[in-house]
């Protein structure tokens, strides 16, 4: 009677090893940023605005200061893999221009 209780409960889940029933974690990295963030920068803000609005860059480039880039990476557990960047040119401590997967605002060129 014993063997049935131990061997019982490993038939019923020997079918389910293969299912693909295993959970994957989804592995975000980087500076998340969202459409409505970007909308709101306007050329002539400071460095001090712009990290209040979107925080601290991912990358500095260590030969000019000026050039922000943010980068965003995502793994999910399952399909395919996201990655995103935004780079913010400064001159004079002023933000003048972006680049990367997001579209600078109609507003951009405004300024404040």
């Amino acid at each position: 009677m014993q063997l049935k209780t131990l061997i019982l409960p490993l038939l019923f889940t020997l079918p389910l090893a293969g299912c693909g029933l295993v959970y994957k974690v989804d592995i975000p990295q980087g500076n998340y940023i969202e459409a409505k963030q970007v909308a709101q920068l306007r050329q002539g803000m400071s460095q001090e605005q712009v990290r209040f609005l979107l925080g601290n860059p991912m990358s500095l480039d260590g030969f000019n200061h000026d050039r922000w880039v943010y980068l965003y990476y995502l793994k999910p557990g399952r399909g395919e893999v996201e990655q995103k960047q935004l780079i913010l040119d400064f001159a004079n401590g002023a933000l003048v221009s972006i680049t990367g997967d997001y579209q600078a605002p109609a507003a951009f060129e405004q300024g404040l």
